[in-house]
């Protein structure tokens, strides 16, 4: 249905986006955009790592100091 985009079809994307959006709102837009997708590549790559967890041992409880107000 649909064919390659040639450049006359490319043009009238970039007219109408700075119509709509204004060439002042498109550097910050395309800023967050590259935010966005670093962020899902890191994820990508941390959720691709295998966690290392000891076998047989629990995870302890950090010891807190215990605070003794004097009369």
């Amino acid at each position: 249905m649909f064919g390659r985009f040639g450049w006359a079809e490319i043009l009238v994307v970039v007219v109408l986006v700075v119509i709509l959006f204004g060439s002042n709102k498109i550097p910050g837009m395309m800023k967050n955009l590259a935010d966005g997708l670093n962020v899902f590549k890191k994820e990508i790559k941390d959720t691709k790592k295998p966690e290392k967890k000891e076998q047989g041992k629990k995870p302890v409880a950090k010891k807190t100091k215990k605070v003794v107000k004097k009369k």
